[in-house]
């Protein structure tokens, strides 16, 4: 089993990671999580959800890409690790 990563950006910069995972929640991710900024210690306006297929990633992508919080739009599109010239995994 692969799992997906997703990645979602533009969310309100109050927004908790409470409530980030409570907005996934229906999905069944693996891990939700927002991104924080380590100096302020809040979050910063993205994070990232994980899914354990594809599958239930592109459904995610598909439900909530666009659906406002807040205010704002958010944008989620599959986060795909680009590897670094002359680097193997």
């Amino acid at each position: 089993m692969v799992n997906v990563k997703v990645f979602v950006g533009n969310l309100p910069l109050s927004y908790t990671d409470k409530e980030f995972k409570q907005l996934f929640s229906s999905l069944k991710p693996v891990t939700a999580s927002l991104v924080m900024n380590e100096k302020t210690h809040r979050p910063k306006e993205f994070g990232f959800v994980t899914f354990s297929s594809k599958e239930a990633a592109d459904k995610a992508i598909s439900q909530m890409n666009g659906k406002e919080v807040y205010g704002r739009k958010i944008t989620l599109k599959e986060y795909i690790v680009k590897e670094e010239p002359g680097r193997r995994s």
